[in-house]
């Protein structure tokens, strides 16, 4: 068995092991053998991540488990893979800084350059340094050649061929001042948008819902605008995304849309409110949390034209027939392993760097 797929081999067992527990988390079973240790101790971890970062509730947890669960198959990963040549890679130290504003949004990182046979350190964020630390736990008891491969930093970088670093604007600047003299990829804040037209059925319409208050509203593929014809009327919205509503139950997003509201209409700005979400028209993508913008367009042409002067500001772009990059209602959160941040192929850089 080759290197690559030896580390394959490892990914796709990684899979199984988080499609089991997730199973198992859904209706907990008496425990024998290897995950009569491991299940136990990553419900920990789960609880110890959430201790931490009260936005990384369990049900979010358990939601990005269940993904990676879906992707780490070894059709997936076979047919992710096939678009490369892993066989002529020299190891590399990569050194990667995660964010940490969803549960494990460093993973795929964490995954291309591993099952690329290069080595990786991770500065993880502190928001979110818990579970990523125990998934390479596990993956080096299965297969001991990540042992040396994978290490977590936790003062200054040092000695790396090259760097992945993920923040907002303000650090990417920092990041290219001090990552600059080595080859880079440097990701910088994007939002996600959709595109309505007033013709959507109330099953995309609530699909829609999931775009938005997944993970709280804090992703990059987090729908936080929404473009809208001119005069249409949000009715329909507010009904489809009504079962939502006990996002506002959970403290921090509650507080979160009480602070917003109130500055609003002390600012006396116009908006629409449905109990736990606000409405707001704005130009800007990045709206705060508990606050969804929405700005009208008089015409398709006008606002493709609009999308593309600003596609670098972009992550995704949620429709029904409008675009052939767009991303169907409901599905933002549920990235492929071909799904690349800010679009850049992350293994052809690892291969070609």
């Amino acid at each position: 068995m080759t290197d690559v797929a030896l580390r394959s081999k490892a990914f796709v067992k990684l899979g199984t092991f988080l499609r089991e527990f997730c199973e198992y988390s859904k209706k907990p079973i008496d425990l024998v053998g290897i995950n009569e240790h491991w299940f136990p101790e990553f419900n920990a971890k789960i609880d110890l991540s959430g201790h931490k970062n009260g936005w990384h509730t369990r049900e979010n947890v358990l939601f990005s488990l269940e993904n990676w669960g879906r992707q780490l198959t070894e059709s997936n990963i076979n047919n992710w893979l096939k678009e490369y040549d892993l066989t002529t890679i020299s190891p590399k130290q990569v050194a990667i800084i995660m964010a940490g504003n969803i549960p494990l949004v460093g993973f795929h990182d964490f995954l291309s350059t591993l099952i690329t046979g290069n080595n990786i350190l991770i500065k993880a964020s502190t928001n979110d340094n818990v579970l990523l630390p125990f998934l390479a736990k596990y993956l080096v008891h299965i297969e001991p050649s990540f042992k040396k491969a994978i290490v977590f930093v936790e003062g200054q970088l040092q000695n790396y061929d090259c760097v992945i670093a993920t923040g907002s604007n303000n650090t990417a600047r920092y990041f290219e001042h001090y990552f600059g003299g080595k080859p880079n990829i440097i990701r910088r804040n994007r939002n996600s948008v959709a595109i309505l037209t007033g013709k959507e059925s109330a099953e995309q319409l609530h699909a829609l819902g999931e775009d938005i208050f997944r993970y709280f509203g804090l992703g990059c593929r987090s729908v936080s605008k929404l473009f809208v014809p001119v005069g249409y009327n949000f009715d329909a919205f507010f009904k489809a995304i009504y079962p939502y509503k006990t996002i506002i139950e959970g403290v921090k997003y509650s507080n979160n849309y009480d602070y917003n509201k109130a500055v609003y209409l002390m600012s006396e700005f116009k908006i629409l409110d449905n109990g736990f979400l606000l409405l707001k028209e704005n130009k800007s993508y990045a709206s705060p949390i508990g606050t969804v913008f929405y700005e009208p367009y008089d015409s398709m042409e006008n606002l493709m034209n609009l999308l593309e002067s600003d596609k670098e500001k972009l992550q995704c772009i949620v429709g029904n027939g409008i675009l052939k990059t767009e991303i169907p209602f409901g599905q933002t959160q549920t990235p492929s392993l071909n799904d690349y941040a800010d679009g850049v192929d992350t293994v052809e850089f690892l291969l070609r760097t």
